[in-house]
């Protein structure tokens, strides 16, 4: 699959098993995805460019390295918020916009509700965010958005991703990266993923 990086890895499939877990509390179910977006946001940011800097040890002059451009994370709401701290740890002068989009449970089709994001996108790496890459009409909705504000260097992080995301991703943006901690295997006649870890939201926020 073109632009797809499955990211495995032994910490992550740990993890995996307490989010699939039907039994996980929030507490345990936020932390697991914590932990996964760290080992994610390594992942991703492998090929970020750097500039040089000269600085200063206790002991002599050297070259440092600083990121080259402004790293902007867009969780998609509500699921992508869970997301969000783990990659401002390893990025913590990263900025944070956020796209509302709800999904009709009879079409399956994004309704957008919010789109809030910093004024400089195209000279940054945006990084989406969303534990969950099912149908795949939501992400390439969010997309669709982003670029409309000229963004170039774009990536779509997600924890479960499913063939069929996978496909209209690439079909509408086969442009834009893909990373995902695990590939399941279908989705169901509900537009869940199959085994996935039922829905990200709710379990996120305890709101079952």
């Amino acid at each position: 699959m073109n632009n797809f990086t499955l990211v495995d890895h032994p910490l992550i499939k740990k993890d995996l098993t307490i989010l699939r877990d039907t039994n996980t509390s929030t507490e345990l179910f936020r932390s697991a995805v914590y932990r996964i977006s760290n080992v994610l946001c390594v992942e991703v940011s492998k090929k970020f460019l750097l500039t040089q800097k000269e600085i200063e040890t206790p002991l002599e002059k050297t070259i440092g390295f600083e990121l080259s451009k402004q790293i902007v994370l867009i969780p998609i709401l509500r699921a992508g918020l869970g997301m969000v701290n783990g990659f401002l740890e390893l990025i913590p002068n990263a900025k944070v916009g956020h796209i509302g989009l709800q999904r009709n449970e009879e079409t399956l089709e994004p309704i957008e509700y919010y789109f809030k994001t910093p004024q400089e996108l195209e000279d940054s790496e945006v990084i989406l965010l969303d534990p969950m890459l099912a149908t795949g009409g939501s992400a390439v909705e969010a997309i669709n958005y982003v670029k409309k504000r000229g963004v170039k260097n774009l990536y779509f992080v997600c924890i479960v991703a499913a063939p069929t995301g996978i496909e209209k991703m690439q079909k509408h943006h086969p442009d834009v990266k893909i990373f995902a901690a695990a590939l399941d295997r279908q989705l169901n006649d509900k537009g869940y993923i199959l085994p996935g870890l039922g829905d990200a939201g709710d379990r996120t926020f305890g709101t079952l």
